[in-house]
């Protein structure tokens, strides 16, 4: 590897009815940080790239909440997972113009 070559790195990120913040459940570099994004990606858990956010949470021990200061940053980022799962749905749902009954 060259070494102005920077490592890619993972954090996964869990967030259930009984936390007060999304935690860091997973971390890592190089090879740990591409078995993360495959396990991700098998369980069909959305995979966002964001260099500067990863930067940040790589600092967070394993099992801790993400500070106060990062919650912004990261419930955009799961708004937007929220609007990709839901609105996808939302418009699969959705009758076309076409199929709309005349009045």
């Amino acid at each position: 590897m060259d070494p102005h070559e920077k490592q890619q790195q993972a954090v996964a990120l869990a967030y259930g009815s009984n936390d007060a913040a999304p935690r860091v459940v997973a971390k890592g570099r190089g090879l740990l940080a591409e078995a993360i994004i495959e396990r991700a990606n098998a369980a069909g858990v959305y995979v966002h790239e964001s260099p500067e956010l990863v930067s940040l949470l790589m600092q967070i021990d394993l099992d801790q909440h993400i500070p106060p200061e990062l919650y912004r940053a990261v419930a955009e980022l799961l708004a937007w997972l929220y609007h990709l799962d839901h609105g996808a749905m939302e418009d699969a749902l959705r009758p076309a113009a076409h199929d709309t009954p005349p009045a």
